[in-house]
């Protein structure tokens, strides 16, 4: 995320009901029951994570409002009276494992311990590195040798990344303090966009990442193509999906993945943001990709820093509210097992793949899908399992005629279909 605060966040989510899955107890913490396991996992199927990162305490009935269920992060925090004010308002949080979290070990209202943001960015050699060569030694004496900082000094304004076993040995102390609760590491926009020149001396260096997730529970990792400044990255919303795809192959589909969004210009100068419908392609491209949980970004630095700049965009804030509202009423058919071999599909133009993700539950077959591309195309989906059937297109008010389980719909541009099938 693009804010100088810690974000390696975990999850232990606030109950309110006394039940885990039929057949079993759901854990606790101080006595009340969670929501999700010291893993990540959801134990109430009716839970999809949809959080928001870095906001003012007193802002928590609005994102509530909007279908957010918890918060991330605490500005300098957390402290005593964030903590009373988020408790106020029912919200659970995320914060830093500090002295006063650690005073609120069987609090439920702490959900999860950060650990660091993007500790894969290259690190300001003053700040992170102190200045102190010797440190960088001591983190990655390969880097040590092969700039020559024995023999010369290094005046460069960054050095390199976090080592990713200092990441690891962070998440360990976290562990230890309390294994109840699980804990979630961010990565930058490099597991997507390999080139970024963010990460300084280990740019285009891919095989840190399989080390880096070793450090959470939670895996994530952020990219906003929508606003982006640079055109390699610029409106090609697939880059979101394309980074979800590479943290499913390293973690092999064993960790929960939760994939922050955008939902304002950022940092774009010329103003240039996402689009409501924009938004709910990238929202379904993580989600039909692996993603289990989403963070809504929602600060913006240009033309004027504004820290809840979502809540100041009526247009977007009721796409957003739309988007988790839709997505917390799928939460039982999400957190359903993804039938893999289930439904195919095949796009009449070869230049706009489909993603789909399906789904059974509760004797209907769900299919979500989303176009890839700004570009429109007819796509056909076969189902197994199905003959004659309607297929029901959710939040559309319209339905399909489905034949020996197959049924076709049009794609626009970045368009989002989801179908249930009785």
């Amino acid at each position: 995320m693009r804010i100088p605060c810690a974000i390696v966040t975990a999850v232990v989510l606030l109950s309110l009901c006394g039940c885990g899955p039929a057949g079993s107890a759901a854990p606790t913490v101080g006595g009340a029951t969670r929501l999700l396991t010291p893993e990540g996992r959801s134990v109430d199927p009716a839970f999809f994570p949809i959080g928001v990162w870095l906001q003012d305490p007193a802002l928590a009935p609005r994102y509530k409002e909007a279908g957010m269920n918890f918060y991330v992060g605490l500005h300098e925090g957390p402290t005593e009276a964030q903590l009373a004010e988020l408790r106020r308002h029912g919200m659970p949080v995320m914060c830093e494992q500090n002295d006063v979290a650690l005073r609120h070990l069987a609090d439920p209202l702490i959900i999860g311990w950060e650990c660091a943001s993007e500790p894969d960015n290259a690190q300001s050699f003053q700040g992170y590195w102190r200045g102190d060569v010797e440190k960088i030694r001591e983190g990655w004496p390969e880097l040590y040798a092969s700039h020559g900082l024995d023999r010369k000094p290094y005046t460069g304004t960054y050095g390199p990344p976090i080592p990713p076993h200092w990441v690891v040995r962070r998440y360990q102390e976290i562990k230890k303090n309390d294994p109840s609760r699980p804990a979630r590491v961010g990565l930058n926009q490099s597991v997507a966009w390999e080139t970024w020149t963010g990460r300084g001396w280990r740019t285009g260096k891919l095989e840190d990442y399989p080390a880096y997730i070793q450090g959470g529970d939670i895996i994530c990792f952020d990219i906003y193509p929508a606003c982006h400044t640079d055109p390699e990255i610029a409106g090609k919303l697939w880059y979101v999906a394309r980074g979800v795809e590479r943290l499913m192959t390293w973690t092999d589909g064993r960790k929960p993945l939760w994939i922050p969004l955008e939902c304002t210009r950022i940092d774009n100068p010329d103003g240039k943001m996402a689009t409501p419908e924009q938004v709910k392609a990238e929202a379904w491209m993580a989600i039909t990709q692996g993603a289990t949980g989403l963070i809504w970004f929602v600060h913006e630095f240009k033309p004027k820093f504004n820290g809840h700049a979502l809540l100041d965009n009526p247009e977007m804030l009721a796409g957003v509210t739309a988007i988790n509202k839709q997505i917390q009423a799928l939460a039982p058919v999400l957190n359903s097992p993804t039938q893999e071999d289930l439904a195919h599909v095949t796009a009449a133009n070869a230049e706009v793949p489909i993603n789909l993700l399906a789904k059974r539950h509760e004797g209907a077959t769900y299919v979500f899908a989303v176009g890839m591309r700004p570009a429109a195309t007819a796509a056909t989906f076969s189902v197994k399992g199905l003959g004659d059937a309607k297929a029901e297109v959710i939040g559309e008010n319209r339905s399909l005629d489905v034949r020996g389980g197959t049924f076709t719909d049009e794609f626009g541009p970045y368009a989002v279909h989801l179908y249930r099938i009785p």
